[in-house]
């Protein structure tokens, strides 16, 4: 156990029975009241916005961590197949701890998976890939009004916004939280 004074941003608690990564950390003397910690913290698993006032002497339990990249290998079932670099030991990651960047892993991909004990307990991909374009409609000659859009299918199966110049076989670079094209890779 810990006391609020050594909790720092990015630390991971175990809040209420919950695992919360803490986002900001702040110590507030307001006038001739006693001094305290404020803290934002988001639940790891629900990704919920909690806020809570902590004493000075409060003890808490910080999480033991270990954040380390791993490679991407496959999809099987509900679960990401990784492989740590180094030990070359394989992990099933669930799904939905990747969030809405997992619709863009490509096999090989290094992602960053955080375990607390044997779970895990954070996943996250690379902020931009770089995808092939499978498919999409010929721009039409003349159709160059500013910022024009047209839907494209990226080799991982998903349909993204794309300016009229890419063409199949081009590659992109995405951003994987929005899923928004960024730019065209040489």
């Amino acid at each position: 156990m810990a006391k609020a004074s050594d909790v720092k941003s990015g630390n991971v608690l175990r809040f209420n029975g919950e695992l919360v990564a803490v986002e900001e950390f702040i110590h507030r003397t307001p006038g001739n009241l006693r001094a305290f910690y404020q803290a934002r913290m988001r639940n790891v698993k629900t990704g919920k916005l909690v806020e809570y006032r902590f004493r000075v002497d409060e003890s808490v339990e910080i999480a033991r961590v270990e954040t380390n990249d791993y490679q991407y290998l496959y999809e099987e079932g509900d679960f990401f197949v990784v492989m740590d670099n180094t030990t070359y030991e394989q992990f099933n990651i669930p799904k939905f701890l990747f969030g809405t960047s997992a619709r863009f892993l490509k096999e090989g991909m290094n992602v960053i998976v955080a375990f607390e004990s044997d779970e895990a307990i954070m996943a996250h991909a690379p902020k931009s890939v770089e995808l092939e374009i499978i498919y999409t409609e010929p721009a039409v000659k003349g159709d160059t009004s500013t910022n024009a859009l047209k839907n494209a299918t990226v080799e991982t199966g998903v349909e993204i916004k794309v300016p009229l110049f890419i063409n199949q076989g081009d590659k992109v670079r995405i951003d994987t939280q929005t899923g928004d094209y960024i730019e065209r890779v040489k």
